[in-house]
């Protein structure tokens, strides 16, 4: 029998969908939903309380609704903190996102690696044991950028936000002593990939950039590996909390991306 259920991702706002292009790739034929909490945007300025309390409860509701299959956590903050809450209150499995410091460690030369994530999710203690697991002979410097996410937001939107704010981003890093070493950047928000190239215009040298969002992919295809799935994908769902002017404003961006219709939760 053919399985119609969806692979469900969820985010405060649109990052997570740097992670719907690689599972995508790999997963032509699954359904997606996509869930971004409008309304408690952004989660990067908000306490581990509010996040811990707030995210399990939304994703109990999207999945009666949606019965997904699968969850993709698509927000490094959310994960960071509240991902054992979500997979104790859930009954089918959980995928989370944590900042990509392993993958930055092996292909870093200088041993100098930057982490540009959220306030919040910069000063998890998940982020200082992932540095002494696996990057322990590097240096790991660190910068929560808010701005940043609401230039991701803009982009989607179809705006050009100036140049010079995604500088003042990146020497959040640079700035730092040592930081002038670094050679690879971790791109700890999903919302950062999707202005990559912006990002790398403004950097005052040639960096690499890395993410979580091909290793997520592969994850998401072990854990459905032997599952039936429909004929096609048919049509994506974007679904938010709050559906307003911002939210329809991304219309176009995210039919780009296979989300044709939009609801509110």
């Amino acid at each position: 029998m053919t399985d119609d259920r969806p692979i469900l991702f969820f985010d405060s706002g649109v990052g997570g969908l740097s992670i719907v292009a690689p599972a995508r790739a790999l997963l032509p034929q699954a359904r997606f939903v996509y869930a971004a909490d409008s309304a408690g945007f952004p989660y990067g300025t908000r306490t581990e309380q509010e996040i811990a309390a707030r995210v399990p409860v939304l994703l109990g509701r999207l999945a009666e609704r949606y019965r997904p299959r699968l969850i993709v956590i698509a927000c490094n903050t959310a994960s960071t903190i509240a991902l054992p809450a979500i997979r104790a209150a859930l009954d089918l499995p959980v995928v989370g996102t944590v900042p990509a410091i392993r993958p930055a460690a092996l292909v870093s030369r200088t041993r100098t690696i930057g982490v540009l994530g959220t306030q919040a999710t910069v000063r998890q203690a998940y982020v200082d044991d992932l540095a002494a697991r696996f990057a322990g002979d590097c240096t790991v410097l660190r910068h929560g950028s808010a701005d940043l996410v609401e230039l991701a937001e803009a982009t989607l939107r179809g705006e050009r936000p100036d140049p010079a704010r995604f500088a003042q981003a990146l020497a959040g890093l640079f700035d730092q002593p040592g930081g002038a070493a670094i050679d690879v950047i971790v791109n700890a928000c999903t919302h950062f990939p999707l202005v990559e190239p912006q990002l790398a215009a403004a950097a005052p040298h040639p960096v690499r950039f890395v993410d979580g969002g091909d290793g997520i992919a592969r994850r998401i295809v072990a854990l459905t590996q032997g599952q039936d799935w429909p004929a096609g994908p048919g049509e994506g769902i974007a679904v938010f909390t709050r559906l307003g002017d911002r939210e329809r404003a991304l219309t176009p961006g995210l039919a780009i991306r296979g989300f044709t219709a939009m609801e509110e939760l």
